[in-house]
């Protein structure tokens, strides 16, 4: 089958499309004709190897973390979907190569399409809506009344969370450039900042939660508009104690873990609030949940542009550009 393959770590290199073997299929498998794959600042990431401290992919190996397709092949003792089924889903880390012909997938972290989406918008929903769900609704808490400030509204993790967190009853504040405000608002943002032209700190106070997607300044700042007790959850570092854990890191991964977020934890605890870094993770029945809330029409993918296969290094360079609004997907067949 064709695949883009991670060849050599590094920010330079390219994805190569290459022949490889089709996935084997483990006896709680699913085995995916892969139909389009959504494509993320964590490709990026990996490729970049980033993350090779805890996730340490062996070269070469398939990159892709978003999919939608139809299941082929089912393994022996996988029992929740049939030969036939659209799906989508996150494949767990060490399982991840969307941007491939076939993925083998394990059943638990798989769920039924929603029905009213093409392969494409699907494809977009996986990472981000876990990432929303995880951060809104298993970290944070997030309840009817309270304030959230979701950075980066009209991003690919922006454009869902404030339609979950309008959907969790929250008051919503974001930011965009001024080109984008009339369209975040849209998605149900009560507050947006242009922030070319003005700061967030000096316009937001007292609020219960952040989701923080942007550099280390902008974390700093979002620890000051909290109320005592808020909580910043972010999804772009450092990584802390709590996510060495999640890996079942050994103890030097834990200490490593523990110098990245010493700076932030500090801060966080001199004002009396947060902090904590999520780095979402595969869950089927998660994505099963998400799936009713787009069947019921409660939350809308966004999707900005749609890329052939071929052009899988094309797609990946305009998500590092961060002009995207929504996601950027890949159509494989």
């Amino acid at each position: 089958m064709k695949a883009f393959i991670v060849k050599r770590y590094g920010k330079k290199e390219k994805l190569q499309l290459a022949e490889t073997a089709e996935p084997i299929v483990k006896e709680n498998d699913v085995l995916v004709q892969v139909y389009a794959g959504g494509v993320n600042l964590l490709d990026a990431k990996v490729r970049n190897g980033e993350f090779k401290l805890f996730l340490p992919y062996k070269t070469p190996f398939t990159l892709g973390h978003d999919v939608a397709g139809v299941v082929t092949k089912v393994g022996p003792r996988a029992i929740k979907f049939k030969v036939g089924d659209e799906v989508y889903a996150r494949p767990a880390d060490h399982r991840i190569g969307t941007f491939a012909e076939y993925i083998s997938i394990n059943e638990n972290d798989v769920s039924l399409k929603p029905k009213n989406l093409s392969m494409e918008e699907a494809a977009s929903i996986p990472l981000v809506g876990l990432t929303c769900w995880q951060a809104l609704i298993e970290k944070a808490n997030l309840k009817k009344g309270q304030k959230v400030f979701i950075q980066a509204g009209s991003g690919g993790v922006g454009t869902f969370a404030i339609q979950l967190a309008k959907h969790l009853g929250a008051t919503v504040a974001t930011t965009t450039s001024s080109a984008n405000i009339d369209f975040v608002k849209s998605l149900g943002a009560d507050t947006v900042i242009d922030y070319k032209n003005d700061d967030f700190e000096t316009i937001l106070k007292d609020y219960d939660v952040v989701l923080n997607s942007q550099d280390t300044k902008t974390l700093e700042k979002s620890l000051r508009i909290l109320k005592p007790n808020g909580k910043v959850i972010s999804i772009s570092g450092p990584p802390d104690v709590g996510f060495a854990k999640q890996l079942g890191s050994p103890w030097f991964l834990n200490l490593i873990m523990k110098m990245l977020s010493l700076k932030i934890n500090k801060k966080a605890k001199r004002l009396g609030v947060n902090y904590s870094f999520l780095f979402m993770r595969a869950d089927g029945n998660q994505l099963t949940e998400i799936t009713s809330l787009i069947n019921a029409g409660i939350i809308k993918p966004v999707l900005d542009k749609v890329f052939p296969f071929e052009q899988t290094n094309e797609a990946l360079a305009y998500v590092e550009a961060g002009r995207a609004k929504g996601k950027v997907v890949v159509k494989v067949k």
